[in-house]
């Protein structure tokens, strides 16, 4: 058998960064009722688990009744742990497992959970059904959920560092998070602990993170301090491409725009007024091609990349989100902007994806008038403009 470290309910977590394991799931009240989890550390042992275990049940066996103090140690410790193995074993007489059922839905989106759930176990179809919309493997016996556990705990052993430690795995593995991490350490910034927020899952099974919200505590450098008051938001990079011509006069040079209905919209229009563009599910999307493809979906308009000015790429909202913008730019043809003025009572996008899109040809005085156009978006198209 392996030598594991077991960490039991309301004892010091270690101060390594071994790979840890937190059973969760109904703890048992009276001696009459034997507990689940001696099992599950004998599977952890006997696969060759080297990491910690968090138990939340007494080392002794016995309640010791300070309620605050077990949850705040088990709130704790699942934040530490790189898997929450749930096993769920429901019995509405002596296993009611009603505490289990709030741990499961908060952490259910995280991606470090497996659940286990027994065919003699009652009242599971809404956990197993949450599962399944998260994609969190299931496993029909203990044997085979601590086998899943393994799996997804093993997974996050090259990111193990410190605060890294309490990042989900699908948070850690995404780019938005690898490159915001990256220039936080080159800053000489370390995280000291991280609560989850939330993420946004989209895509077959929801397996790709689109949007995630980190509660970072966070040491400053610069400044010999910590910074402990802010959600860190975070999505994809987008491909933005400004299409134009230029005019003598800057305020008449001719922009083409794409008007579409997004939730977030808070202007006088009520549609979002901005540059084609977007972002891909694919983690490693090449931003030129990407940039293309956008101009076309939106605007149906070709254009060879060999006309394709790239610009770099900034921070979009950097109070905000740690996403980018790619800016690229390319100039029209009096061919290409007389087609595009001609589609304005057209509509465009990937209807699937409930994108609608409208073209808008504006000139640069009518965007600076008008409030349609926010700030970062007016600031690349003057990137391109402005000599």
């Amino acid at each position: 058998m392996s030598s594991c470290t077991v960490v039991y309910a309301l004892e010091a977590m270690p101060d390594s960064d071994t790979t840890s394991i937190f059973l969760a799931g109904p703890s048992p009240r009276t001696t009459d009722v034997p507990s689940w989890r001696p099992e599950a550390i004998r599977l952890l042992q006997e696969a060759g688990f080297m990491g910690t275990i968090f138990v939340p049940e007494h080392r002794s066996g016995e309640w010791h009744g300070d309620k605050l103090a077990q949850m705040r140690w088990e709130d704790d410790c699942m934040h530490a742990a790189d898997c929450i193995l749930f096993w769920v074993p429901r019995n509405m007489e002596n296993m009611p497992a009603l505490t289990t059922n709030v741990e499961f839905g908060r952490w259910e989106g995280s991606g470090k959970i497996v659940l286990g759930s027994p065919e003699t176990a009652v009242k599971n179809d809404y956990l197993l059904y949450h599962a399944y919309m998260n994609g969190v493997p299931v496993g029909e016996d203990l044997p085979r959920t601590v086998e899943l556990s393994l799996l997804v705990a093993n997974n996050i052993e090259p990111f193990k560092n410190n605060g890294l430690r309490e990042v989900p795995l699908p948070i850690l593995q995404t780019a938005s998070f690898q490159r915001w991490l990256e220039n936080q350490e080159k800053a000489g910034n370390k995280i000291h602990h991280v609560r989850p927020v939330w993420t946004f899952r989209v895509g077959p099974g929801r397996q790709f993170i689109l949007f995630w919200a980190l509660h970072v505590n966070m040491f400053v450098a610069a400044e010999n301090r910590y910074k402990t008051n802010e959600v860190v938001i975070a999505r994809p990079d987008v491909s933005t491409v400004v299409l134009y011509q230029r005019s003598e006069k800057i305020d008449d040079s001719v922009v083409v725009l794409v008007r579409e209905y997004r939730s977030t919209v808070s202007n006088s229009a009520g549609f979002v007024y901005e540059a084609p563009g977007g972002s891909s599910l694919q983690p490693t999307g090449d931003a030129m091609h990407q940039a293309v493809t956008e101009v076309y979906e939106e605007i149906s308009l070709t254009i060879d990349s060999s006309r394709i000015v790239r610009h770099g790429s900034r921070q979009l909202v950097a109070p905000m989100s740690t996403h980018h913008a790619h800016l690229f730019s390319a100039a029209l043809t009096d061919e290409e902007v007389a087609h595009l003025r001609a589609q304005a009572s057209k509509s465009f996008g990937i209807t699937e994806d409930g994108e609608r899109t409208y073209v808008e040809v504006m000139t640069l005085g009518e965007i600076r008038k008008a409030d349609v156009v926010d700030w970062s978006m007016l600031g690349m198209i003057l990137q391109v403009l402005v000599p």
